[in-house]
């Protein structure tokens, strides 16, 4: 095989994590790649949704790192058409996000198992619920739009001992009325700050007595050298709420 020396990464959470482990094989990232926030002689090439193909083909990437949930499958056609090699991430739950950053890093880069990938497994490892709540989990409002069937974000909060209400729905990002999640009968309400940005006075105002725990939406849903710390920085956030 090839040696991998030049990756252009479509997914935020790749971004990190090959910056962190090789920051040296990055030619390209997206708009939202934020982390780190201007690598030095790294091109944007638009966002996870509209990259700028022509120039992603332009840098002569030996490999593109994608995701099945965040990228478009047409873009990805339109790379491996144009003789592009891509790897597709698939990200259900943390024990799988944890294989497919091996399959990644060591598997697809050639990397040694980078030390942070260890702290992150023994990180949650670590973790032990403090009790049991069941919450809703918005993503986006108007329209409303909240966590639903086997998530990434979902799974990480049921291992800090929060249920999300919706885990059961038939899709996976469900629109839902606000109507229906303010009578939901939930412990809480989780609201991170990415992908919509949910703050202090945006989010918990139209879900009057009900207590809100803002949270790292890094933490929350991305796989990467966040999932360090993610334990401690969520279990902090949840409990504030409490």
């Amino acid at each position: 095989m090839t040696a991998v020396r030049r990756v252009v990464s479509l997914v935020p959470s790749l971004t990190e994590a090959v910056a962190q482990s090789a920051p040296g094989l990055l030619v390209g990232v997206t708009d939202w790649c934020t982390h780190p926030p201007d690598p030095a002689g790294v091109q944007r090439i638009g966002g996870t949704k509209n990259p700028d193909v022509r120039g992603i083909v332009a840098l002569r990437p030996d490999l593109v790192i994608a995701n099945e949930e965040e990228n478009r499958a047409p873009d990805l056609a339109q790379l491996r058409a144009a003789g592009v090699e891509v790897l597709v991430t698939e990200v259900r739950d943390l024990p799988q996000a944890l294989r497919e950053l091996d399959r990644v890093l060591v598997g697809a880069l050639g990397l040694k198992r980078p030390g942070w990938l260890a702290d992150a497994e023994a990180a949650w490892a670590r973790v032990e619920p403090a009790g049991t709540l069941t919450a809703f989990v918005p993503i986006w409002r108007r329209p409303w739009m909240v966590l639903g069937r086997d998530t990434f974000a979902g799974d990480l909060l049921a291992r800090l001992g929060v249920r999300n209400a919706y885990a059961g729905h038939a899709e996976r990002y469900p629109r839902v009325p606000v109507e229906e999640l303010a009578a939901a009968g939930c412990d809480l309400v989780v609201l991170p700050d990415e992908p919509y940005r949910f703050s202090v006075s945006d989010g918990p105002e139209a879900f009057p007595g009900l207590p809100a725990a803002l949270v790292s939406g890094r933490h929350l849903t991305w796989y990467g050298p966040s999932l360090v710390q993610a334990p401690a920085v969520l279990a902090e956030a949840l409990e504030a709420a409490r």
